[in-house]
């Protein structure tokens, strides 16, 4: 795990074929807010898109790489403080040989805060 201590995966459920619902926890005294920013803490986007690549990795048992993103939308600022958290809808498909393709839409509450679909190859 690359963002060691910046999240907790509380669950992850399967719902259908490709789908899953991961839960997690955003942990406010990791040191990345201290950074980003003082006072005021924001998830940093490219963490976002790092949570998502370790769960899509844990859920194909694979190590993967991103080779593109697209339809990246940030919709709403997601504060540790205020709202710890978060609710990350997973589809994935592929295989080891094409790679797999991850759409997402991360929410807290009713507020969804990302959309995007990311592709990855395995490495």
């Amino acid at each position: 795990m690359l963002l060691t201590d910046f999240y907790t995966l509380d669950s992850l459920t399967q719902t259908d074929a490709q789908k899953y619902v991961a839960k997690i926890h955003l942990n406010k005294d990791n040191d990345i807010f201290k950074g980003h920013f003082p006072d005021n803490p924001v998830t940093p986007g490219v963490c976002m898109m790092q949570i998502i690549k370790e769960i899509a990795e844990q859920i194909v048992s694979q190590t993967l790489f991103m080779e593109q993103s697209s339809n990246v939308k940030f919709m709403a600022i997601i504060n540790p403080e205020i709202n710890p958290d978060l609710i990350l809808d997973i589809d994935i498909k592929g295989d080891v040989d094409t790679g797999y393709q991850v759409k997402n839409t991360s929410r807290f509450g009713e507020t969804v805060a990302l959309k995007l679909s990311l592709n990855f190859k395995c490495v």
